[in-house]
């Protein structure tokens, strides 16, 4: 019987729009199923790993298919319902599905290189059936064991290559060298156990006494052996060498002799990279507000798909959030719970996991390709084997890059702290807002939301106000807990009096150092990193600016550089001023390096820690400043917004806002919701366990409206004053936006380029809706210059259509080879 000639659309990481269809080798028919990975060839030189989205019998009409090189999976590694949300972004975000597979996989899923050979360990010799071209590439492979297609084209003289290696591997000569080294592997553990000549009690007793007399190490072994193995209680459990290690100096040596000796054997397990705690936490017991809250959102959910929790800071939402999800994996589906910061994932998980053991899975960028690997198979594949069990994560806990896990069966969706900002992925595509696209996710799925935060983002509380979504309120702290007193102080009035110690007031001096007498903890707020905002000339007003950007240089004093946060070119300071030779070269401005600097000059006692991104690059950076703090190791921790995200701590009486001026004044129309957001979230740290804590905020202006309103905790009015103002001017919630920033290295050609689209789409729009171009405030950025036009689309009806004209106008002018260098970057609903 003649095989079928089958036909496979393939999803490629590339940014290019749609899917590219390939020829199924006969022999690969059986394999292909929709989901799985398989290796391609791409251009002249590359071969990629892509996505089989639909298998079919229809061959392309404008060019010849070429064929699937192998295949990588056996079963799916992501789902039909993965594919279909991965389009809607594409769609959505006017981003193509290539730049979305590549966010949304992890790196060891991605194989992606010039191509490389190696000869098949399986072939015979038989160089009589080559011709002169195979054979000069077979003896290559003697001496160099692999070849890049690169390579294989110099030896051959030939352009291209790939019938040529079609026909080795027809051959049984070469073999791919990604069909032999795809990175991920299960973790493998050596273990020891007794062998079954010393299993028994007598054999065992001469195994110690021999140890006790001739070798104390063997026996500090054997005896730490007993214990880890439990084998005297009813539970006996596999022994991972590294454990005896961990409790016996210098074990190994001993473990090898034991090993030879024939009284244990060594052997390798599967294991997975995390620890899991047990599950065994009691059960949460509600105050009558979380009930009443918690049979709200039930109730909600009846006719709601979405519902927005607003409870104050401290109110126990986390602990309703834990009973929601116990009640969802009791039905046997799966949650996904986002949260905006790794930082807040490290101690969120202690707690999930507390109460979920190994059914809580957690996955974030900070997690190396073979820990991210993991993860994602134990979905995809329904679970993955551990010490001979199998681990099968029922609930998953991470940022936004947890959205594009392979859910199957998920139940519900968390998203805590809804309104932060770090939801928005912004570089590179697509720019997806995390908390949007899981509801299409959860809408997709039939499942429910929730969402959660102190203080909601405008355009949730407007779609919850609104009847779009549930409403619960949760106006009380656990425990009867109050909340903190807020208190301003006036920094211009200070200054001017020359009462300032440092960067502190005297009333927030005198409360840091009120709260060390008294073994608190405190917490000052800085959103802004480096040691000094900029280096400047007291003469003639020079400031080093960075070379690529249009920035000011901010000095690192740790590194003893000034340096670009754009790009990362960095100088060493000035002794004196390069313009007019001036030695009154001085420092201006403080970030967070600046204040842990000077603090232990003002609280000598005091040991003094920040977090901000400089202090967190590596990989468990978050989770040992927040362990030590958690400890009271640090007394006072000095941070960006990474502090401000729902953090608890518990011995914190004192938060100090350092200037509140600066998130006031931002040019954005958001800043006053923004200002108003942080400053509560880093208000709520203060005081949430036993005492009612201190805030005190530092500004130049005391009385401006968002502080009186962050000193009430009304949250309503804030809410009121924005929605005004958007509604007159024409923001979200009832219009959506879409950035369009124009690149170029020339300041002439983007300008030219951006007044062209921007009057393209004037035609379309009317002219109150578009806006631009104009330069960003940062208006080159690594040598390119920018200029960005707003366009306003009205939510009512008729969206979808003029976000589609919208596209169809950027798509015509991407064409145009007159503009083909200018790069265009697409922002739907910028944060």
């Amino acid at each position: 019987m003649t095989p079928q000639t089958l036909f496979a659309d393939i999803l490629l990481p590339l940014p290019l729009p749609g899917y590219f269809t390939y020829r199924v080798p006969a022999e690969l028919n059986g394999k292909m199923q929709e989901g799985i990975r398989v290796v391609v060839p791409f251009g002249a030189r590359k071969i990629y790993s892509g996505l089989v989205r639909r298998v079919h019998h229809t061959p392309p009409q404008k060019f010849q298919a070429k064929y699937i090189l192998s295949v990588l999976d056996e079963a799916p590694i992501v789902f039909p319902r993965q594919f279909e949300f991965w389009e809607w972004i594409a769609d959505y975000y006017m981003a193509t599905p290539g730049e979305v597979m590549n966010t949304a996989l992890p790196p060891a899923l991605k194989l992606a290189s010039e191509t490389r050979i190696t000869l098949n360990p399986d072939f015979a010799q038989d160089y009589h059936n080559l011709n002169e071209k195979e054979y000069l590439i077979a003896e290559a492979l003697e001496i160099q064991k692999t070849l890049s297609v690169s390579e294989v084209s110099k030896i051959t003289g030939l352009q291209k290559v790939f019938p040529l290696i079609g026909n080795l591997m027809d051959k049984k000569l070469v073999l791919l060298k990604e069909e032999l080294e795809n990175p991920y592997r299960q973790k493998l553990e050596k273990f020891i156990r007794l062998s079954p000549q010393y299993d028994s009690e007598q054999k065992l007793k001469e195994a110690f006494d021999e140890a006790e007399k001739r070798a104390p190490k063997q026996l500090e072994v054997l005896m730490s052996f007993i214990k880890q193995s439990r084998r005297y209680i009813s539970e006996p459990r596999e022994v991972p060498a590294k454990e005896i290690s961990a409790s016996v100096k210098n074990a190994p040596p001993a473990i090898d002799a034991l090993v030879k000796k024939g009284v244990f054997e060594a052997y390798k397990n599967t294991v997975s990279r995390f620890d899991h705690l047990k599950g065994d936490s009691e059960p949460i017991i509600f105050n009558e507000h979380q009930e009443k809250a918690l049979e709200e959102i039930r109730t909600a959910w009846k006719d709601k798909e979405c519902v927005l929790l607003h409870g104050v800071t401290s109110s126990g939402k986390t602990e309703v959030y834990i009973q929601l999800i116990r009640e969802a994996l009791e039905r046997g589906q799966q949650v996904l719970y986002l949260l905006p910061e790794i930082a807040l994932t490290t101690q969120i998980t202690r707690r999930i996991q507390a109460h979920f053991g190994d059914r809580a899975g957690v996955y974030h960028s900070r997690f190396n390709e073979m820990e991210r690997t993991e993860v994602w198979n134990n979905l995809a594949l329904g679970g993955i084997e551990s010490i001979n069990s199998t681990i099968q994560y029922q609930l998953v806990v991470g940022p936004r890059s947890a959205l594009f896990l392979p859910f199957s069966n998920l139940g519900l969706v968390i998203i805590d702290e809804e309104h932060e900002t770090s939801f928005k992925q912004h570089d590179p595509a697509p720019r997806y807002h995390a908390r949007d696209a899981a509801i299409w996710l959860a809408n997709a799925f039939g499942s429910k939301v929730l969402l959660g935060s102190a203080t909601p983002s405008v355009e949730s509380y407007f779609n919850a106000r609104s009847g779009k979504y549930g409403l619960v309120e949760l106006n009380k702290r656990h425990g009867g807990m109050q909340l903190p007193e807020i208190l301003v102080a006036d920094i211009k009035k200070d200054t001017r009096e020359k009462k300032m110690k440092s960067h502190l007031s005297p009333l927030l001096y005198k409360h840091i150092e009120e709260a060390l007498e008294n073994q608190k903890q405190v917490i000052l707020f800085q959103n802004r990193r480096g040691f000094s905002h900029r280096m400047e000339c007291d003469q003639c007003n020079y400031i080093p600016h960075c070379t690529q950007c249009d920035v000011s240089l901010v000095y690192h004093k740790q590194i003893n550089k000034l340096k670009c946060h754009y790009c990362g070119y960095s100088i060493t300071p000035h002794n004196q001023c390069p313009e007019c030779g001036s030695h009154g070269i001085a420092l201006k401005g403080f970030g967070t390096e600046k204040i842990e600097e000077e603090l232990p000059l003002l609280f000598p006692d005091a040991s003094v820690k920040r977090m901000d991104l400089d202090t967190t690059r590596a990989k468990n950076a978050y989770q040992n400043i927040i362990h030590d703090f958690e400890e009271k190791r640090i007394d006072i921790l000095i941070g960006t917004q990474m502090v401000s995200k729902g953090l608890d701590f518990e011995n914190v009486s004192v938060v100090g806002i350092l200037s509140a001026d600066a998130m006031l004044s931002f040019p954005d129309f958001r800043a006053h919701e923004r200002a108003f957001q942080m400053m509560a979230q880093v208000s709520g740290r203060a005081g949430r366990k036993n005492d009612r804590g201190k805030v005190i905020i530092q500004a130049f202006d005391p009385w401006h409206a968002v502080i009186r309103q962050v000193i009430d905790n009304n949250y309503g009015e804030m809410y009121k004053n924005q929605i005004l103002e958007r509604r007159n001017f024409f923001y979200p919630p009832f219009y959506r936006l879409v950035t369009i920033t124009m690149m170029h290295h020339d300041p002439a050609t983007v300008n030219t380029a951006s007044n062209v689209l921007a009057d393209q789409i004037r035609r379309q729009f009317s002219e109150k809706l578009v806006l631009g171009p104009e330069y960003p405030m940062v208006a080159r950025i690594k040598a390119q210059y920018l200029k960005n036009i707003i366009v306003k689309l009205e939510r009512k009806s008729g969206f979808l259509q003029r976000k589609d004209k919208l596209k169809g106008i950027l798509d015509a002018f991407s064409l145009n080879p007159k503009w083909k260098a200018v790069r265009v970057k697409i922002n739907v609903d910028p944060a």
